[in-house]
């Protein structure tokens, strides 16, 4: 069986601290998907308004 520091030293790059870039980067930006705001909400809302108040003027 190998020793553990062995096991651990194999695959790390020979730099003392490597500046690897991440496969996932944390934080936003410009491109982050949770920026759309609530206008969906608003035209759902909206929607419904409007088809409660064309029910009403033609049955009413």
């Amino acid at each position: 069986m190998a020793d553990g520091g062995d096991f651990y030293s194999r695959d790390r790059p020979r730099d003392p601290d490597p500046q690897l870039a991440e496969d996932r980067p944390r934080g936003g930006g410009p491109e982050d998907p949770h920026s759309r705001g609530n206008w969906p909400v608003w035209a759902i809302v909206l929607a419904v308004i409007l088809v409660f108040v064309v029910l009403t003027v033609i049955f009413g």
